[in-house]
C-alpha cells in the first residue's frame, strides 16, 4: 500500500512512521530488482564446463550453466577446421576395468552412465568434430544439467558483501541486459581468440578461423603458413598433394610431440610436411622472429617476404621496396606467394571480465592464459576458477590440463575443493589397514587414469594413522598445493605420509631429445630411479610440507625432497604386477619407511611370532590376535568345518583372498621364521615371496 493511501485513512503521519514506510518501501523494491542468485554459474558449456556441471548436479548444488549457443560444445562445430580431432578413441584395450579403459578414451567425460563413453558415438580412432558435438549434446540432456542456451554474458564484475561465500558476490550481465549474482564463479570459456602477431602486411594475411578448406582453392600456388603447431599443420595436410609448394614459417623449431611427451605438441597423425621437407619434395620448414618480418603486395597481387627495417628506411611504394633478395641472392623466401595463412593459436578472451577481478597481468604468458593458483582459483578473485583448456597455465608444456582426458579430473578435484571449503564434505577418502597399503597403491597405478594422464600434477595421498596400523587413501590431489592438503581436504596429515605420483624420466623429454636411443628402456630394479618412460614414483614424508618447501623444492621436482622415495622400475606393457620386479622392491620400500613387515602370515607363524617377539607384524595383530588367523590354512579350516567348531566361512574367505590377490597381495608365507629381527634378508626374492 502506498504512502498517500496511508495517509488518507491514519491523517498525517509522523516523522517515524514516514522514515519506516519508507525503508520498508525501498527494501520491498530492492527485492523486486535483486538479480536471480545462484550458488555456481559456470560460463561455458563445453566439455569443461558440462563436467563441472555433473559434479555439482550430483551433489545436488545449486548451479547453471550460461552457454552463448544453442547446443553444447559450440566450439567443435567449426574447429578443428579439418574436422579431425587428434584425441584417441581408442575402443580395445583387452580389459574389462573401465577405469583402465579411461587411460586410452581422450574423449569421455566422466559420468555414472556407460552409455555416455566416447566409444559408443564413433568407431574411427581420431574421430569426427561433429562427432564430439553430439556427444556432449547428449552429455547434457540425458544427465538432466541445467544449462542456459543462447545466453551470451557480455559483462562480469564484482559486488562486495560481508555475507557473501567469498566476500564478494559475480554479477553476470547477458545480452539482453538480464543480471545474474553468483557465489562461485567457474570459467570454462575456452581459448577463443586468435593470436595475432603485429607487422607490416599482416593485413594481407588469411585467418585459419577462415581461410577456406576446400583443396581446390589451393590448386597450384605457393603457400606460406605462419605458424608451426597442429593447426599449422592440419592446415598444411590438407592442401598438401595441390599446391605448388608450401612453406612453413615460425619462431620456434617444430616440437613433435612424441619427443616431448606433451599431447599438445605435433601430432604425427598431421606431420606429412615433415617428410616431404626432409625427402627434398619443394615443401620446407624456416626459423625466424615474425615481428622482423614484413608481408608487401606486388601489382600482379602477390606476396613477397621483406625485413621490416627496409620498410622503415622511407615511404616508398611496394614495387620499390627493398626485397631481402637484393641483397642476397639465395634468400631463402625469395619467391612470390599466392597466400599467407595465419595458424598461430588461441588465446583467452579478457574483454566480459572487469579489471577488478585481476585475472590479467599483463604479461605476454598471461596475454594466453588467466592467472590462476595451483588450485585453479584466479590469483586476483577468490571464488573464481578456471576450468579446462583456459587452466592449462598450470601445467603448460608439462601434462594435459589442456585436453579433455586431463581436465576432466582437474576439473573433479575443484569440484572436492569447493565441497569443503562452501558445505563441509571432505575430501573423498577410504581407510585400510595398513597391511593392505601395498596392493592399494599398485591397483591405483596400475589402473587410474586421472594418475596416468595427469603426470606430475595430480597424485594420490596415503596418510598414515597413529602408528602406522591404518591408513587413509585420497585419490588424484594436486601436487602443487601439497602443503595446503588439510585445509583443502578436511583431512590430517599428523603421522606421515605417501604420495603416489608418476613421471617421465628427468632427461627424456624435449624437442631437442633422441627419445630412440639405444638401451633407452631400463629393466633392472635397481636402475629403477634412471627409468625414462611414464612409471609410478612415491614419496615419502615424515611431515607434511610446508609452503616455503614446496615454493624452494629442487629445479625439475615436483614435489619437496622428501624423507625416502621410490621409483617402480618402468614396464613395457605399463602392468606393474610383476611379483619380484615391481612388487617386492615396493613392499620392501614401504616397510623400510614404515618400519615394520607388510608381509601376510599363516596362523601357525602368528603364533611362533607372539611366543618369541615382543612386536608382533601388522598382520597378525589385525588378523590371529582377532581370532582370525587359524582359517589361513585349508586343513584346519576344513577340519574346524566338518567336526562342527566353525561355520563354512569359505566364500568369505575366497572374497578376501580375491581383494587381496590384487598385485601386492600375497599368500601367506608358508612357514614360521625364526625370532630375530622383523624384516629379515631371505637367500633369494622369490622365497620372500
Amino acid at each position: 500500500m502506498g504512502l498517500s493511501v496511508t495517509a488518507q485513512l491514519w491523517g498525517s503521519p509522523g516523522p517515524l512512521l514516514t522514515i519506516a514506510l519508507y525503508l520498508a518501501l525501498t527494501l520491498h523494491l530492492s527485492k523486486a530488482v535483486a538479480p536471480p542468485h545462484r550458488d555456481y554459474c559456470v560460463l561455458g558449456a563445453g566439455p569443461a564446463g558440462l563436467q563441472m556441471a555433473y559434479f555439482l548436479q550430483r551433489a545436488g548444488r545449486d548451479y547453471t550453466v550460461f552457454e552463448r549457443a544453442a547446443c553444447p560444445g559450440s566450439f567443435f562445430t567449426r574447429y578443428p577446421r579439418h574436422r579431425k580431432l587428434i584425441s584417441i578413441n581408442k575402443r580395445y584395450t583387452g580389459r574389462a576395468n573401465s577405469e583402465f579403459n579411461l587411460r586410452h578414451d581422450w574423449n569421455s567425460l566422466l559420468s555414472h552412465d556407460p552409455r555416455l563413453l566416447f566409444r559408443h558415438y564413433s568407431h574411427a580412432y581420431f574421430p569426427d568434430a561433429g562427432d564430439m558435438v553430439r556427444y556432449l549434446g547428449d552429455f547434457a540432456d540425458r544427465l538432466g544439467l541445467h544449462v542456459l542456451y543462447n545466453t551470451t554474458i557480455t559483462h562480469v564484475t564484482l559486488d562486495k558483501d560481508r555475507q557473501a561465500w567469498n566476500g564478494h558476490y559475480f554479477i553476470l550481465t547477458d545480452q539482453k541486459g538480464q543480471a545474474y549474482q553468483c557465489s562461485v564463479l567457474l570459467v570454462a570459456t575456452g581459448l577463443s581468440v586468435p593470436n595475432l602477431v603485429d607487422f607490416p602486411g599482416s593485413e594481407y594475411v588469411e585467418g585459419y578461423e577462415s581461410v577456406s578448406v576446400d583443396p581446390k582453392d589451393f590448386v597450384g600456388q605457393n603457400v606460406l603458413i605462419l605458424g608451426r603447431g597442429n593447426s599449422a599443420f592440419e592446415t598444411a595436410e590438407n592442401i598438401l598433394g595441390v599446391t605448388n609448394f608450401i612453406h612453413m614459417l615460425s619462431r620456434s623449431r617444430v616440437r613433435l610431440s612424441w619427443a616431448t611427451h606433451y599431447v599438445g605438441d605435433l601430432r604425427a597423425i598431421n606431420n606429412g610436411l615433415l617428410d616431404t621437407y626432409q625427402l627434398k619434395s619443394l615443401d620446407g620448414l624456416l626459423e625466424s622472429d615474425l615481428t622482423d618480418l614484413a608481408v608487401v603486395k606486388d601489382r600482379e597481387g602477390k606476396f613477397h617476404i621483406t625485413l621490416k627495417f627496409y620498410l622503415e628506411e622511407g615511404n616508398q611504394s611496394a614495387d620499390a621496396i627493398t626485397l631481402p633478395q637484393d641483397d642476397s641472392d639465395n634468400f631463402a623466401m625469395r619467391v612470390a606467394y599466392d597466400q599467407v595463412i595465419r595458424c598461430l593459436g588461441w588465446n583467452f578472451d579478457f574483454s566480459i571480465f572487469n579489471k577488478s577481478l585481476r585475472l590479467s597481468s599483463g604479461g605476454e604468458f598471461s596475454k594466453k592464459y588467466p592467472l590462476v593458483r595451483a588450485s585453479y582459483e584466479s590469483k586476483g578473485s577468490r571464488g573464481l576458477f578456471v576450468l579446462g583448456t583456459a587452466s592449462h597455465s598450470v601445467d603448460y608444456r608439462k601434462s594435459a590440463g589442456g585436453f579433455i582426458h586431463g581436465f576432466r579430473y582437474t576439473v573433479r578435484a575443484v569440484h572436492r575443493l569447493l565441497e569443503h571449503r562452501h558445505h563441509g564434505v571432505a575430501w573423498p577418502s577410504t581407510e585400510h589397514p595398513i597391511t593392505q597399503l601395498t596392493s592399494s597403491i599398485l591397483r591405483r597405478v596400475n589402473e587410474a587414469s586421472g594418475l596416468y594422464q595427469m603426470f606430475s600434477v595430480l597424485a594420490d595421498v596415503v596418510l598414515l594413522k597413529e602408528n602406522a596400523t591404518a591408513f587413509e587413501y585420497l585419490e588424484e590431489f594436486p601436487m602443487q598445493v601439497l602443503a595446503q592438503l588439510e585445509t583443502i581436504t578436511g583431512r590430517q596429515a599428523r603421522h606421515g605420509l605417501f604420495v603416489i605420483n608418476m613421471e617421465y624420466g628427468r632427461n627424456f623429454s624435449g624437442p631437442d631429445k633422441d627419445v630412440f636411443f639405444y638401451d633407452r628402456s631400463v629393466g633392472h630394479t635397481e636402475d629403477a630411479w634412471q627409468s625414462n618412460f611414464l612409471h609410478p614414483v612415491i614419496y615419502y614424508y615424515r611431515h607434511l610440507p610446508t609452503e616455503q618447501d614446496v615454493r624452494f623444492r629442487p629445479a625439475d621436482w615436483p614435489l619437496p625432497r622428501p624423507t625416502a622415495i621410490h621409483h617402480i622400475v618402468e614396464d613395457f606393457l605399463t602392468d606393474w604386477t610383476a611379483p619380484v620386479g615391481h612388487i617386492l622392491p615396493l613392499r620392501r620400500f614401504l616397510e623400510n619407511c614404515l618400519d615394520t613387515d607388510l608381509r601376510s602370515f599363516y596362523a601357525e607363524s602368528c603364533f611362533l611370532f607372539a611366543l618369541t617377539r615382543q612386536k608382533l607384524p601388522p598382520f597378525c595383530q589385525q588378523g590371529y590376535l582377532r581370532t582370525q588367523g587359524l582359517v589361513g590354512t585349508k586343513s584346519l579350516r576344513q577340519h574346524r568345518v566338518e567336526s562342527g567348531a566353525l561355520q563354512d566361512h569359505a566364500a568369505a574367505g575366497r572374497r578376501r583372498e580375491d581383494s587381496g590377490r590384487w598385485p601386492g597381495s600375497h599368500r601367506p608365507v608358508g612357514h614360521p621364521q625364526t625370532p630375530g629381527p622383523l624384516v629379515q634378508p631371505l637367500n633369494s626374492n622369490k622365497e620372500e615371496l
